[in-house]
C-alpha cells in the first residue's frame, strides 16, 4: 500500500496522503493488478479454465454460462459472450450485475434454473477489476476520503460450476444451496457510484465520474442495518444458527467494517471467518468464492459441512445464502 500512496502523491499536484494512512484505516497490506493486456474476461476464462480441468469437464459439458461480476469489458455485449468466446462455449450466456453481490446473485438465480431442471450443468464465472477505477490524482482531502474506499480495491477472477444431484433420501443431508435471502434500501443508491460507463456519462465530462466514489458512514449504516433486521430470519426459517456452520464468509472491504458488521448482523465469531482482505484486498463479488476456496484449502470447510455467505454492496444490497458442501 506504500506503492498506492506514493502514485496518489506523484499524481496529485501537492496533495499527499499521510503515511501508512491506507493500510491503518482498511487493514489492507496490499493489492493485485490486473496486467496491462487483459480484462475483466481474461479474469474470469483463467478461472473457469482450471475448474474446468480440476473437475475433467469441457465446454460441451456446460448448459449455461453466466458472467457475474461488478466489472465489465463493454457497455456492450454482455461479457458472458465475450467469456464464452475465449472458453469455446456454445450454451446460452448472460450477465448478472449487482455490484459486489452479483456472484451472489448468480447462485439464487442458478439455484432455481436447475431446481426447475431448465439446466443441469451450471457454470458461474467472475472477472473483477475495481482497481481500473481507483482514483489517483486527487485535488484535495475530500476528494480523498470519497476515493478513500477504492485504494483497498483489487483485482481477480472466479469460477463455480453447479450441476443438478440426485434427490437425497435424507432431506438434512442434502447438498447444494439450501435457502437464500436478499435485501435492499436503493434510495441510498448515490452513496457510492461509478458514473462512467453508462447514459449519464455520456453527458458528463467531469473527470470524477470515472472513478469510483463513496459516501461511507451512510452506505455502511444501511448495509449495518440490512444484516441486522433481513437477513438473520432466515436461519431461524432454516432451523439454524451460528455454531452450525463450518465457516461464514463475509464480504470484506476493511477490518473494522468487517467486525463491526458480523456483531451488528449475526454475532460471527472471527474463527468462524476466513480473513482474505490483508493480503488480497477487497476484489469486490469475486470475495466470497475467493474466501469459500481458501476456507476449502485450510481444510476448514468441506464436504458435507454447512457454509454461509454474506454480501454487502453498494445499491445498497446485502444477501445470505447457505450452503450445504
Amino acid at each position: 500500500m506504500a506503492e498506492r500512496e506514493a502514485q496518489i502523491a506523484a499524481a496529485s499536484d501537492g496533495f499527499i496522503p499521510p503515511p501508512g494512512l491506507l493500510s491503518q484505516l482498511t487493514g489492507v497490506q496490499g493489492v493485485h493488478l490486473i496486467g496491462d493486456d487483459q480484462q475483466a474476461s481474461d479474469l474470469a476464462v483463467n478461472a473457469a479454465r482450471k475448474l474446468l480441468a480440476d473437475c475433467g469437464a469441457g465446454p460441451d459439458d456446460v448448459d449455461l454460462m453466466i458472467f457475474a461480476a461488478a466489472s465489465q469489458d463493454l457497455a456492450e455485449p454482455a461479457t458472458s459472450h465475450i467469456v464464452a468466446a475465449k472458453l469455446g462455449l456454445n450454451c446460452p450466456v448472460f450477465d448478472v450485475k449487482n455490484a459486489c453481490n452479483s456472484v451472489l446473485n448468480a447462485m439464487e438465480i442458478t439455484h432455481g434454473l436447475i431446481s426447475s431442471r431448465q439446466y443441469r450443468r451450471v457454470l458461474i464465472t467472475c472477472g473483477e477489476a475495481p482497481s481500473l477505477y481507483t482514483r489517483l490524482r486527487v485535488p484535495d482531502a475530500a476528494a480523498f476520503a470519497r476515493s478513500f474506499p477504492s485504494y483497498g480495491f483489487s483485482d481477480a477472477g472466479a469460477a463455480m460450476l453447479w450441476e443438478a444431484g440426485e434427490d437425497a433420501s435424507d432431506p438434512s443431508r442434502t447438498r447444494g444451496l439450501l435457502g437464500a435471502r436478499f435485501a435492499a434500501e436503493s434510495a441510498v443508491w448515490p452513496c457510492a457510484t461509478v458514473v462512467h460507463g453508462g447514459t449519464r456519462s455520456v453527458r458528463s465530462a467531469a473527470e470524477e465520474d470515472a472513478f469510483f466514489q463513496m459516501e461511507s458512514t451512510r452506505m455502511r449504516d444501511s448495509l449495518r442495518e440490512l444484516c441486522r433486521s433481513r437477513l438473520p430470519p432466515l436461519l431461524g426459517e432454516l432451523g439454524l444458527d451460528v455454531a452450525d456452520f463450518a465457516f461464514i464468509g463475509v464480504h470484506q472491504v476493511s477490518l473494522s467494517d468487517l467486525d463491526d458488521l458480523c456483531a451488528a448482523g449475526f454475532g460471527v465469531p472471527r474463527e468462524k471467518l476466513v480473513i482474505t482482505l490483508p493480503r488480497h484486498g477487497n476484489v469486490a463479488s469475486a470475495s466470497l468464492p475467493l474466501q469459500l476456496a481458501t476456507a476449502m484449502e485450510r481444510g476448514l470447510a468441506g464436504p458435507g459441512d454447512l457454509v454461509a455467505l454474506i454480501g454487502l454492496a453498494a445499491g445498497s444490497s446485502a444477501g445470505l445464502v447457505v450452503i450445504r458442501l
